[in-house]
């Protein structure tokens, strides 16, 4: 799951696409607020910028490559943000 500052989402679905990753989820207007130094995203007139999330499932050994790509692109830009987390997915259909 990679969630980021909606100003970087044509950077994501670059990124996701120079990886080859096909298969994503894409939700827009998500609220948060980062967990260290982050500002809320709440899209209200006092915090108006929003996040939006993308969810993918690639293989273990594909992770690290995905994971050294979302660290990049962090450091851009560390005010704008973004962040991922991994999980197992344990079955799907």
């Amino acid at each position: 799951m990679i969630v980021f500052n909606q100003a970087f989402t044509s950077r994501v679905e670059y990124m996701l696409e120079q990886l080859g990753i096909r298969g994503f989820t894409f939700f827009e207007q998500v609220q948060g607020c980062g967990s260290v130094d982050g500002q809320p995203h709440r899209g209200t007139h006092t915090w108006p910028e929003m996040n939006s999330v993308v969810i993918t499932v690639v293989e273990d050994e594909r992770v690290d490559e995905l994971l050294d790509c979302v660290k990049r692109l962090d450091l851009r830009s560390k005010e704008v943000g973004v962040r991922a987390f991994v999980w197992n997915v344990e079955r799907s259909v």
